[in-house]
């Protein structure tokens, strides 16, 4: 019932007014860095820029976007609680990047978001506490092509719930992502 839930209000969202006006798409893989917890995670993700920037200088500035995503995570582990959880996420980044993009144009980021997860555990060490959690991230990568459509880049996440219930034990994820801007 929980996951029906979720799928709900995820397609509500997307059938928003907002939705129609996305500014790009991504695709994430990640895999969790736990030595016991195999775990594999793959995301779907839409974006709205700013269109603004908060602070620049020279051909640099610092802008950003809303990113909402939906996730699946699969545990290989023999040692597990759940073989897969669903993730549903919404989350600012702000990022540092060319004002004037060139063929490749390289930028940094920082996101703190939330999510929220279709299980409270994945394995025996990996117990979450709540479905609702913080998820916050490092990134840098490439811009490159036509107008800089195309976005490579590598973000090392976090997710846990900031210590609002026990047990906290949180995952990281190291993440590829490819998005492209419309």
């Amino acid at each position: 019932m929980k996951n029906a839930k979720c799928l709900i209000v995820a397609a509500l969202l997307a059938a928003s007014p907002a939705a129609h006006a996305i500014d790009g798409i991504s695709i994430v893989y990640g895999h969790s860095d736990s030595s016991n917890a195999n775990v594999n995670m793959g995301r779907v993700g839409v974006q709205w820029d700013w269109n603004k920037k908060l602070v620049e200088a020279g051909n640099w500035h610092l802008g950003g976007y809303w990113e909402s995503d939906f996730g699946y995570w699969s545990n290989n582990s023999v040692a597990r609680t759940h073989k897969s959880i669903v993730d549903i996420g919404f989350t600012p980044v702000f990022r540092i990047q060319q004002t004037t993009l060139s063929l490749v144009s390289p930028y940094v980021e920082l996101g703190v978001g939330f999510h929220f997860l279709s299980a409270t555990s994945i394995s025996p060490q990996r117990q979450f506490g709540t479905s609702f959690q913080f998820g916050d991230h490092v990134g840098a990568g490439l811009r490159f092509g036509d107008k800089g459509r195309y976005d490579l880049g590598y973000r090392y996440q976090h997710l846990s719930n900031a210590g609002l219930k026990g047990p906290n034990q949180g995952i990281n994820f190291h993440e590829l992502r490819l998005q492209y801007h419309f």
